[in-house]
């Protein structure tokens, strides 16, 4: 089901800045400091040009907005969350593997939290989707993630996880996605929903620039463990 068509501007309305209309992708701006943003592309949500092409307008939407705190990205097909990219449905393939890189990280860094609330299958691109939102709630009995990229998974699960996830090549279903450490949370399917909103809704009434400089210091303290040392003093 289509959510209502409106940006994640200010205002409400959707921009008038060349933007096309979305086609994958419903908006719904819940609150100045909210929006839910849903993947609706049958029967598969699978990743296009168009999928990325728009999900990098919503980004740049997004570190433009400074009322916004929160995006929570769920799914309005219940078996699929995000899947692969699909490389026949692609005119311009050859700059869609950096694009689609490229606003993960922007996603990744921009100054609001963005939660997937995960029902269904991400595999592929999609599970990269998953692990560049700050936080990953999904359903306990149904939801799966897998055919990972390397990059991400090892920074959240680990190098020996990695390697097991990788070269058996399995999907992790909820409970096993929680244990691994590549979600937050696993929740009862009847409450994935209701429990998602209370946290994006309590998110959205945060000071925007508390939110901006908490994910920094998260960011700056997560690189020095990784590294096994903070940086040198200037």
């Amino acid at each position: 089901m289509r959510t209502s068509e409106s940006s994640p501007s200010s205002n409400g309305r959707r921009s008038d800045h060349g933007m096309r209309p979305w086609t994958r992708l419903g908006i719904d701006r819940r609150s100045t400091g909210y929006c839910r943003v849903t993947f609706d592309h049958s029967p598969m949500n699978i990743i296009t040009a168009t999928t990325v092409a728009e999900l990098g307008e919503l980004v740049a939407l997004i570190e433009e907005d400074a009322d916004l705190n929160v995006v929570v990205f769920d799914s309005a097909i219940r078996d699929h969350y995000l899947a692969h990219h699909e490389v026949d449905d692609d005119r311009d393939r050859t700059a869609v593997g950096p694009t689609w890189n490229g606003l993960l990280a922007r996603l990744a860094h921009a100054p609001v939290v963005s939660i997937a609330s995960i029902r269904g299958r991400a595999s592929y691109a999609g599970s990269e989707f998953v692990l560049a939102c700050d936080l990953r709630f999904a359903s306990r009995e149904h939801s799966s993630i897998g055919q990972f990229g390397f990059g991400r998974l090892c920074a959240v699960v680990g190098r020996a996880r990695a390697l097991e996830v990788v070269l058996t090549g399995d999907d992790l279903d909820g409970p096993r996605a929680e244990r691994y450490g590549c979600v937050n949370r696993v929740i009862a399917d009847d409450r994935l929903d209701a429990e998602v909103e209370a946290i994006a809704s309590r998110l959205a009434h945060c000071d925007h620039d508390v939110i901006a400089r908490a994910k920094a210091s998260v960011d700056r303290a997560t690189s020095w463990a990784e590294r096994g040392r903070p940086p040198a003093a200037a």
